[in-house]
């Protein structure tokens, strides 16, 4: 339940992290992602018109080509959207020989921004894309890399005005700085709780402050870094896996063009850890990828199975679906493929 007040105070707070950075009655947006998902509703509608900014609405994303015309015929000056988009535009040839020439900058969110996404999209568009980070509870930003001030690659950057974060062990007492811990958070933007949901909101919120269920970091500087999401995490012979680190690497590797890693039922370690993997026509070999995981990750995070696909299940913004993933590959284990 988001009241108006969290809403209006969410649009403020993203208005102050903004700063001059938007021009007044001079931006141009491209809503990439459907305004019934709260990261566009806050961010693209509400915020932007504020600033009395123009939105080009794209009904759908996918295939990317469907973005071509509205870059072509608008001077899109801001683009919103998560790390799925940013990578499909960047393995586009039309994209690659013409990048945006208007593009003040671009704001990733609902899902983790992977490093090598983001230093190529910078370096393709010449403009910062910056990350943020926030639920559909929390009306949604919760922290943002500051435009025009210190934005650090790999973290969804420090709290917006009049929020507090900090990250909590089992049992809600804050871990020390540089240890991974759930992210709780408290602000003016919480939601009210879950409708006709006394349970799960109680389960949600304690003692004022909102848990996520997402693991983060806090450096020395109090910037942060999302690890994973709690659920996600995979646990190997007792050792924490998280997905989003592994994902991050194959990404990473030439080849690549996306990337979903889950936790498998093992009957010796308890979880394995499965990559499904999608390749552009230079496809590296399943040996060839377990080879450089093993090269740079520890070796009960090098993944046992290696899963070539033609495509990866994703929500309406784009967001890689890892239930789905996994539901998937245990119905095909049952079955015996």
């Amino acid at each position: 339940m988001l009241t108006h007040g969290n809403l209006v105070a969410n649009t403020v707070q993203m208005v102050t992290m903004l700063g001059k950075n938007v021009r007044p009655g001079l931006e141009t947006i491209l809503t990439a992602l459907p305004l019934y998902h709260i990261f566009a509703f806050t961010v693209n509608l509400l915020a932007f018109y504020h600033f009395g900014g123009r939105n080009i609405l794209v009904p759908s994303p996918r295939p990317p080509s469907n973005l071509r015309r509205a870059f072509e015929n608008y001077k899109v000056t801001w683009l919103s959207g998560v790390n799925t988009l940013f990578n499909a535009l960047l393995n586009e040839r039309w994209f690659q020989d013409s990048p945006p020439k208007h593009l003040v900058g671009s704001a990733a969110g609902g899902m983790s921004l992977h490093d090598s996404v983001a230093i190529n999209w910078e370096k393709l568009t010449k403009s910062p894309i910056v990350e943020g980070y926030g639920l559909t509870e929390t009306s949604p930003v919760l922290s943002f890399n500051p435009m025009g001030g210190k934005s650090k690659l790999g973290s969804i950057g420090i709290p917006v005005p009049s929020t507090e974060i900090r990250c909590v062990d089992e049992n809600g007492k804050e871990v020390p700085v540089g240890q991974p811990g759930e992210l709780a958070a408290k602000g003016p933007q919480i939601m009210k709780g879950y409708w006709q949901r006394d349970d799960e909101t109680a389960n949600s919120i304690k003692d004022g402050w909102f848990h996520t269920g997402d693991i983060a970091e806090m450096d020395e500087e109090g910037y942060f870094k999302i690890v994973d999401r709690k659920k996600d995490m995979i646990l190997v012979s007792g050792f924490n896996v998280y997905p989003n680190e592994v994902e991050e690497l194959i990404a990473s590797m030439p080849g690549v063009t996306e990337v979903g890693v889950i936790g498998f039922p093992d009957e010796k370690s308890g979880e394995k850890v499965h990559a499904f993997v999608v390749s552009s026509l230079r496809e590296p070999s399943k040996d060839e990828i377990i080879a450089y995981c093993r090269e740079h990750l520890a070796g009960y995070k090098v993944p046992a199975k290696i899963t070539i696909v033609d495509e990866l299940p994703k929500s309406p913004i784009g967001k890689i679906l890892r239930r789905e993933l996994r539901d998937g590959a245990i119905a095909s284990e049952s079955k015996g493929a």
